[in-house]
């Protein structure tokens, strides 16, 4: 990790940009393969299942029977443990549906909102070395909840042209309605433009490599939607003395070892404590699987000396990092000055991993700075808002001279004659 002590705020933009992608994916080429599902469908999504993931897949559409299969390949145990995080995501994501109840505004002007699910959503599960099917549980518990009446589920095979069978287990478990063995920029394509198999979404969600997240920069930039700006995953803690080293290392070295381009942050207040982390990191790097990626992700990372907690901050709200970890005294009243982030967790006892998997919270985040202007996905993420009015006509005469003068003051006749031809009716 970089060190740096008492940085100039100045310097704090330049000091926070991300790590780049080591990506192959350019935009040209996943333009193509967008271009070529859209045009040929369920014949491009096999050829492109065979040249990106070496196997030719019999049939697109995961069967019952493959279902019933996954489940009796996932250990009893790792069941329980789907079972207790799925419980605690479904009750914090129904506890945040609140009632919207209508609002008079003026005598004979109703006015209210009202919540619709979106019908049907698609979401894209990684596979590969890691296969997330935590994320199944965060996207497709909120999408159940919300009433999203078709739940569509894309994720790649593996080279026996099976998915795994943690993955699917979830799903089922879930209430997802549809599951496709597709990966990469196509499964994006697919959700979005539809095949003769796979339906077309309304909204697209769930993160993924270089290749999906430039499907999902290119879709969006034609106003489809998706659930957020995505980028590699990020972790910032702030320590000071009371603090056990241990336990930070071992929160900075699990979200590097998502991936090369991952980044954590250290930012303390204590020299000290900053080299006994670094010490730490050194010493439980011996015993990690992924050591290679971690390695790679912690020269991407930065430790920060600041002078107070005030300073941290303020540096922290600047990052605005996908997850932030108080691990300090007094981190529960510390939190009340967190403005930009996208999961807190507070106290030394809240390691972000319990975040990811079972707390109940959503794990899927904004990254790379986004935080300053997105929330995690949530049960609101699956619905649209829709406004209702409905007036008297004791009502519409209440504000027709505010509506004429101001339609009259913008030059839109059209919209003046729409109140007052009502006004002048008996």
């Amino acid at each position: 990790m970089k060190y740096l002590e008492f940085p100039l705020q100045e310097t704090w933009s330049e000091l926070f940009v991300r790590p780049k992608t080591g990506s192959s994916a350019s935009e040209e080429s996943v333009m193509r393969i967008l271009h070529e599902i859209s045009q040929r469908g369920d014949e491009a999504i096999v050829e492109l299942t065979q040249k990106f993931d070496g196997v030719k897949p019999d049939s697109i559409c995961v069967s019952a029977s493959e279902i019933a299969e996954a489940a009796g390949q996932v250990s009893s145990e790792l069941k329980n443990a789907v079972r207790t995080a799925s419980g605690n995501i479904r009750k914090f994501h129904r506890h945040a549906i609140c009632p919207e109840n209508p609002i008079e505004t003026m005598p004979g002007i109703r006015c209210w909102r009202k919540s619709v699910a979106i019908e049907t959503v698609g979401l894209y599960i990684p596979g590969g070395t890691a296969p997330l099917f935590s994320t199944v549980l965060m996207l497709a518990i909120p999408a159940a909840i919300a009433g999203c009446r078709r739940i569509v589920l894309c994720t790649p095979p593996g080279k026996d042209g099976k998915i795994n069978p943690a993955i699917l287990y979830a799903a089922n478990e879930c209430g997802v309605t549809e599951i496709f063995k597709i990966g990469g920029a196509q499964a994006i394509a697919a959700m979005r433009y539809g095949t003769k198999t796979v339906p077309a979404v309304s909204k697209i969600f769930g993160p993924g490599n270089s290749w999906v997240t430039m499907a999902k920069q290119l879709i969006a930039k034609d106003g489809f939607p998706i659930d957020m700006p995505a980028g590699p995953s990020e972790l910032a803690v702030f320590a000071d003395e009371t603090v056990n080293p241990k336990f930070v290392a071992a929160d900075l070295l699990s979200q590097a070892e998502h991936g090369k381009d991952s980044q954590v942050v250290l930012v303390s207040t204590s020299k000290n404590v900053i080299d006994a982390v670094q010490d730490e990191i050194r010493e439980q790097m011996k015993s990690l699987v992924r050591t290679d990626i971690a390695g790679a992700a912690l020269v991407n990372s930065l430790a920060i000396l600041v002078k107070t907690p005030g300073d941290a901050m303020e540096l922290l709200n600047a990052y605005a990092p996908e997850h932030l970890i108080l691990a300090c005294d007094g981190a529960e009243v510390l939190s009340n000055k967190v403005v930009n982030a996208g999961s807190v967790f507070i106290g030394q006892w809240s390691p972000e991993s319990a975040g990811d998997y079972a707390t109940g919270t959503n794990h899927t985040l904004p990254t790379s700075g986004n935080a300053k202007g997105w929330s995690g996905v949530s049960v609101d993420s699956f619905v649209k808002k829709i406004t209702f009015q409905h007036l008297t006509r004791e009502g519409l005469s209440q504000i027709a001279g505010t509506v004429e003068t101001m339609a009259q003051a913008e030059g839109l006749h059209a919209h003046k004659n729409a109140v007052s031809i009502r006004m002048q009716t008996k």
